[in-house]
């Protein structure tokens, strides 16, 4: 039998890589583990709290709404409006999704089918590629690795040279997993492109919560009119430390959230309700506890990054993501990131992600994931230096 769509995904890159790992740790080693981008700080206790005493309630046990139910939608409203400024309709303009995944997936369904064309930044994120392949439409990627300046530049061309011409613009920033971080100035040149154009721009802000170093990250709806021509995808995965609750949103362009509010009610009955209950806390009450995330990753990356600087391997600092992007040390480079990473992984007992994974583009990188708590991260540190200075 063929199985059509699965067929047009490639093989898993990571998975030579994980394979090491799991037979590194059965044969006793200490794996620090910067690979998979799996947060790892809890959840915030009291929503923990609200999330117990919502399932114990057997009202709450039947199917839900899969559009969400109405106070998450006006509380994820509330927060799009303290944090970014931005006026939404909870009714018309926001829709709970199971994670920023699950929505961005079917959103591409509902914008796109075969013959159609989709931009993308390279490296990328897997889904943000094979999201557009499995709703039959081509894509075309975009090099982001110069900054967002050169990829709008980049973006431009490909749109103008395309034919049919593209009828979606996926974007995500900041970045997984560059790190690249833009201004709202970005965001108004591209909203002023897509009504140029007639094309629309699909924005996934997984990393709207977490940044640095007095960095907030812009909402592209905070630009006037972006909602004729865009919808953005927010999470409480990242910022609020919720990643195995899947609770995510789709806003903005009130057709687009209509759309995908009529898929998912074949699709779907929403995530399970407790969860949706617990997630409204989240969201109303849960500022404080996103800027203790934030400070979490900060000292997280400050140390990383400051260790393997003065280890000799010289990487920037990132504005936000829980990420830091890695060109690969000069006497290494010969190696390429995946067979760079399995070095890693052998002799400094050290997992990352190498950047072939995410794209011809992300050759000669790799990624490490701010996922294990500071004094593992000086123990990664102390491993990769004993590597290099070997």
């Amino acid at each position: 039998m063929e199985f059509r769509r699965i067929n047009s995904l490639p093989p898993y890159v990571f998975a030579e890589v994980n394979a090491l790992k799991l037979e590194a740790r059965r044969a006793g080693e200490d794996v620090v583990d910067l690979g998979f981008g799996n947060p790892d700080i809890e959840s915030p206790p009291f929503v923990v709290e609200k999330l117990a005493e919502a399932a114990a309630n057997p009202k709450n046990h039947r199917y839900s709404q899969s559009r969400g139910l109405p106070n998450l939608r006006k509380a994820v409203a509330d927060r799009y409006e303290r944090r970014f400024g931005v006026h939404l309709d909870p009714e018309t303009e926001v829709i709970n999704t199971i994670g920023a995944k699950e929505g961005l997936s079917h959103l591409l369904w509902t914008l796109l089918q075969p013959g159609d064309v989709a931009l993308v930044p390279e490296p990328s994120y897997p889904i943000h590629i094979y999201a557009p392949v499995l709703a039959g439409a081509e894509v075309r990627r975009i090099p982001l690795l110069e900054g967002s300046e050169a990829w709008f530049e980049h973006m431009e061309q490909a749109f103008l040279d395309s034919w049919p011409r593209p009828r979606v613009i996926l974007t995500s920033f900041p970045h997984n997993p560059t790190t690249v971080s833009v201004d709202l100035g970005f965001w108004e040149r591209m909203v002023a492109f897509a009504k140029q154009h007639d094309t629309f721009i699909v924005h996934d802000f997984a990393y709207a919560d977490v940044s640095f170093d007095g960095y907030r990250p812009p909402s592209l709806l905070e630009v006037d009119g972006a909602k004729d021509v865009a919808v953005e995808l927010y999470t409480l995965t990242k910022g609020h430390s919720m990643a195995g609750w899947r609770v995510g949103f789709t806003v903005g362009n009130a057709e687009a959230v209509a759309a995908l509010g009529k898929l998912k009610s074949y699709l779907d009955y929403g995530t399970f309700q407790p969860i949706q209950i617990a997630s409204i806390l989240a969201l109303n009450e849960g500022d404080g506890y996103v800027a203790e995330v934030n400070e979490i990753y900060r000292t997280r990356r400050d140390t990383l990054v400051d260790g393997l600087n003065r280890a000799g391997w010289e990487i920037d600092k990132p504005r936000g993501t829980m990420f830091v992007w890695a060109p690969l040390p000069e006497r290494h480079r010969h190696l390429g990131s995946l067979e760079f990473a399995k070095v890693l992984l052998r002799e400094a007992k050290v997992a990352v992600s190498p950047g072939i994974g995410f794209g011809d583009t992300g050759e000669g990188f790799v990624r490490f994931a701010l996922v294990e708590n500071e004094e593992r991260i000086r123990q990664a540190v102390r491993g990769i230096r004993r590597f290099l200075e070997s």
